[in-house]
């Protein structure tokens, strides 16, 4: 099987590593229960009846395992997996180039699926639900409709703001499943087994730090890791112990609830300018040089889930925790 990656945004390295992290299949994918649970009677099914998995839909927050699942899916029915994302297909050419590539039982696997063009996810439609593609070739009188049959393939779609799909794309989905942040005990069995396929010795203590600074969030667990394994590897001995995971998140400013300074800095400008709320996203978004996007689908969830701070239809509030968790006192 091989991966056919369009526009990577992570250095080669980077990708080495993420890859060597990578589970390969269901079995060896920690947490989310329930999504495993659906994707592997799915996935039976189709074997038995010889035909690839039926469109998958993944939706949460960044770094909970969407393009981990898809690559999972891709191996498990034997084909290939061509990823790209939403906004580098900006016209209808691009995804019949990529549709009229595939081969029996291969995936495509298009993140921030929410953001493709319209005219190329109508152009979707088709190769979704009928397996073929209509294509309009030329313009004006001379221009003339060319249908070209598509083979058996999956599409994966991920995205972190499922409200923002239509309706019409929604719909053609046959599988759909939300991923949720990860409890502490399922970040540990991630860590532990990330520690032993990079060779790391890593205390059980250790473990247990890095679960509860990692935001219920796989990616940025094995990032604290590497990075820890950094520190162990300079200044104890390339022993992965409690003190070097210690040392390790003081230097990158992250604290017990794995809020960094940026999250810190979002909510005390709550507090210190706009006394606690509620507060526009835009005005947020000004005052910190951040995308509103960045963080709405970045920093939000993860406080939210938190109970730092809550979304109202005036705008975002600070709670009585996040005054609480910051040592600051309501005015």
């Amino acid at each position: 099987m091989t991966d056919t990656i369009l526009e990577p945004t992570i250095s080669p390295e980077e990708i080495q590593i993420d890859a060597s992290l990578r589970p390969k299949s269901l079995s060896d994918f920690v947490g989310q229960p329930r999504l495993k649970q659906s994707l592997e009677l799915a996935l039976a099914a189709a074997k038995s009846r010889h035909e690839p998995i039926d469109h998958v839909l993944l939706y949460g927050p960044p770094g909970l395992g969407k393009t981990t699942l898809s690559h999972i899916i891709a191996s498990e029915q034997g084909g290939s997996i061509h990823v790209t994302t939403g906004p580098a297909l900006t016209r209808a050419g691009d995804l019949a180039a990529l549709l009229t590539n595939l081969e029996e039982g291969d995936v495509l696997f298009i993140d921030e699926i929410h953001r493709l063009n319209k005219v190329v996810e109508e152009t979707l439609y088709s190769g979704m639900e009928d397996r073929r593609l209509d294509l309009v070739l030329g313009k004006g009188p001379a221009a003339r409709t060319v249908t070209v049959d598509l083979k058996p393939f999956t599409l994966v779609g991920a995205t972190t703001m499922y409200g923002s799909l239509s309706g019409p794309l929604r719909s053609r989905f046959g599988i759909i499943n939300k991923l949720e942040y990860y409890s502490d005990t399922d970040l540990s069995s991630v860590l532990t087994r990330s520690a032993n396929i990079l060779k790391i010795q890593l205390d059980r203590d250790a473990v247990l730090a890095l679960a509860k600074r990692s935001r219920g969030t796989p990616r940025i667990a094995n990032r604290l890791l590497r990075r820890s394994r950094d520190t162990a590897q300079i200044h104890h001995h390339n022993h992965l112990t409690l003190q070097a995971v210690n040392d390790t998140l003081t230097l990158l400013q992250i604290d017990e609830l794995g809020l960094d300074a940026s999250d810190r800095e979002l909510l005390t400008r709550i507090i210190t300018y706009h006394h606690g709320g509620p507060v526009g996203v835009e005005t947020l978004s000004s005052a910190l040089s951040e995308d509103a996007g960045t963080i709405e689908e970045v920093y939000e969830p993860f406080l939210i889930q938190q109970g730092l701070l809550a979304r109202t239809k005036a705008g975002r509030v600070v709670t009585d925790l996040a005054y609480k968790h910051l040592g600051l006192a309501k005015k």
